[in-house]
């Protein structure tokens, strides 16, 4: 299959996914909006960066895991 042919039948099915579930089922990297939401601060500044708008989200479930006992 061509490149152009790669191209159409993944816009057909994106079209496809979008219609039977709504948009925004399905994003591509990079193209999603960043998020305003309001946060906790953790103190730490590169778990606030890591975990992408600044720290815990307020009023959201966050769970962090790890290895046994890693922390």
């Amino acid at each position: 299959m061509s490149t152009d042919g790669r191209q159409k039948a993944l816009e057909t099915t994106l079209a496809g996914l979008n219609k039977r579930f709504g948009e925004g089922v399905v994003m591509r990297l990079g193209e999603a909006k960043r998020l305003q939401v309001e946060v906790i601060p953790t103190g730490s500044l590169s778990l606030d960066i890591a975990l992408g708008v600044g720290g815990m989200p307020r009023g959201r479930i966050v769970e962090i895991y790890g290895p046994e006992s890693s922390g």
